[in-house]
């Protein structure tokens, strides 16, 4: 069983950065970040195949968001930039083997953490 706990969330001003960081207890065919705005529906961020380094971006994020490995690959980052408001939100790591219609989509992941808070002021 994959455990998986990410970590960093925080306040920060529009236009500021943040790093959020995902740590998993086993290496996964690849690891995903997961936002949920308040009322609104999770939906993916950004998600990296650790073997390969590959990576894929929700449209809205690409331009600012970077997830990124360590060298061991136990441990996946997110990168934000220019944060907005709309990026407030609680963020997700999940780990997933068994793609369901895109990597980006929530029902390719079986293993989620608990989440970490994001704020974005104006």
């Amino acid at each position: 069983q994959v455990h998986v706990a990410e970590c960093g969330g925080a306040s920060v001003q529009a236009g500021g950065s943040l790093r959020l960081s995902c740590v998993t207890s086993a290496h996964t065919r690849y690891m995903g970040w997961f936002r949920q705005a308040p009322g609104k529906e999770r939906e993916g961020a950004a998600v990296i195949f650790p073997a390969r380094n590959l990576t894929q971006y929700a449209y809205d994020v690409k331009e600012r968001f970077t997830i990124s490995q360590d060298n061991t690959g136990n441990t996946v980052y997110l990168q934000l930039n220019n944060a907005k408001p709309e990026d407030t939100a609680i963020y997700y790591c999940a780990a997933g083997s068994v793609i369901w219609m895109t990597p980006l989509h929530r029902e390719s992941y079986d293993t989620w953490g608990q989440g970490t808070q994001v704020t974005v002021s104006s």
